[in-house]
């Protein structure tokens, strides 16, 4: 008897990213996958408990490519404000092969009376905006991280539509209105008065610069 080929997560996500794209992600199934790939679905399950793992595979991928701008020389010479909008236009473009597919997975998660696979949606959402705070190395605690954090869960959520939207290979769009969203948040906390009781740790300095255009001059000083 032959054995089975030895296939990785990242071969099972190709092949069914292959497969979603000739039948559309909700008409994808695992048994073609696995045919792909010349082995038994019981290769598949060892590695993805279920269908909606491969949505999370996925996602995690594009959160691999956003951390790996980090390796970029001068990235963290950068203004925050341009860190932060190449760290998730990095994410986008990891995701701009896969679109269509991509947006049938958040249709699928997004689908009314859903709440079982929603839920786990916005804890995954939720994830991917810690990973891009921590990679522009923003560092405001307590009160000032809560509210920043969900001004960037609604920048991310609102770019997210934007991106699918977007029928430009180049992305401009995208980046126009992440670039636009993050000027806004920039002016908004500058405007904003400073919150008693909620004194910095010693050494800790403001990571956003005062309101301006976004430039990628690698010698602009770091907001």
């Amino acid at each position: 008897m032959t054995a089975e080929p030895r296939i990785s997560g990242d071969d099972i996500l190709d092949a069914a990213l292959a497969e979603a794209r000739e039948t559309g992600w909700e008409a994808m199934r695992l048994a073609p996958v696995a045919r792909r790939l010349g082995v038994g679905l019981r290769a598949v399950q060892r590695h993805f408990r279920e269908k909606d793992e491969l949505i999370d595979a996925r996602l995690d991928r594009a959160d691999r490519a956003m951390l790996a701008v980090m390796d970029t020389p001068g990235f963290a010479d950068l203004p925050s404000v341009t860190r932060l909008h190449r760290l998730l236009m990095a994410w986008f473009e990891d995701l701009q092969c896969d679109r269509s597919v991509v947006q049938g997975m958040l249709a699928h998660k997004m689908e009314f009376g859903h709440i079982h696979v929603q839920f786990p949606l916005l804890l995954r959402v939720s994830r991917t905006v810690q990973w891009w705070r921590e990679a522009a190395d923003r560092s405001g605690v307590h009160l000032e991280r809560a509210l920043e954090e969900t001004a960037l869960t609604t920048l991310f959520l609102s770019t997210v539509v934007r991106w699918l939207r977007d029928r430009d290979p180049t992305l401009a769009p995208t980046r126009r209105f992440l670039q636009q969203g993050l000027e806004r948040l920039r002016a908004v906390r500058h405007a904003l008065p400073p919150v008693p009781g909620l004194a910095r740790p010693a050494g800790v300095a403001p990571r956003l610069a005062p309101p301006g255009p976004v430039r990628d001059d690698p010698g602009e000083e770091a907001g």
